[in-house]
């Protein structure tokens, strides 16, 4: 049983908003591209999901289009930067299309393929489990403001899944994912709830 006055650990996964990149689909790692205006009333509606959640801790990639949907959703001056956070380093496909990454590699999947120049999915599932380590031992509402990439790195290494399934779990701009544990077993971590958006935006 949980004790009330000292829940168990959530983590809320927040992926930013919407930015020029991610409609086009390119591929954006260390690129610094901004919050389209969609994308930051993205971040706005998210503002009343969290308004009432006392937060032990508040980390943020240390992207703009991350901290930016931080600020906008109303938890920026508790927020601390974290690098460990950042998206995936998409090398020689940063700022590519999957057509044009597709034409270069046929069959190609960052999960599984990784990326020249950039991160392979064993160095990325050991960010993921680095950060999510240093964690585990809080207690309370915890957000990470991250990216669709390795946000799905998150919730699949937190249930102990290999990180090549990560591509199964996608992620809208600005939405949320909640990692915690079974409330019978308090030791078996669950993803609570994933991809959810304010007011079922499409």
């Amino acid at each position: 049983m949980s004790d009330p006055q000292n829940p168990p650990l959530q983590v809320f996964v927040v992926r930013h908003g919407e930015t020029e990149w991610s409609l086009s689909g390119q591929h954006t790692g260390v690129s610094e591209i901004p919050l389209t205006p969609h994308g930051e009333d993205e971040a706005r509606a998210l503002a009343p999901m969290f308004r009432d959640l006392p937060f032990t801790r508040v980390l943020t990639s240390p992207r703009q289009r991350a901290r930016r949907t931080c600020e906008l959703a109303g938890l920026g001056a508790a927020a601390e930067t974290e690098p460990d956070l950042a998206e995936w380093v998409y090398g020689d496909y940063e700022g590519l299309t999957p057509a044009e990454i597709e034409a270069r590699r046929p069959g190609w999947e960052v999960f599984r393929d990784g990326c020249p120049g950039g991160e392979t999915p064993e160095q990325a599932a050991a960010r993921a489990d680095r950060l999510l380590q240093s964690l585990r031992g809080l207690r309370g509402n915890v957000a990470l403001f991250t990216h669709g990439h390795f946000g799905r790195a998150l919730g699949v290494r937190w249930i102990r899944l290999p990180i090549g399934v990560g591509g199964r779990f996608w992620l809208r701009t600005a939405s949320v994912g909640i990692l915690a544990y079974d409330p019978a077993h308090l030791d078996v971590p669950v993803i609570a709830l994933w991809n959810e958006v304010p007011g079922g935006r499409a």
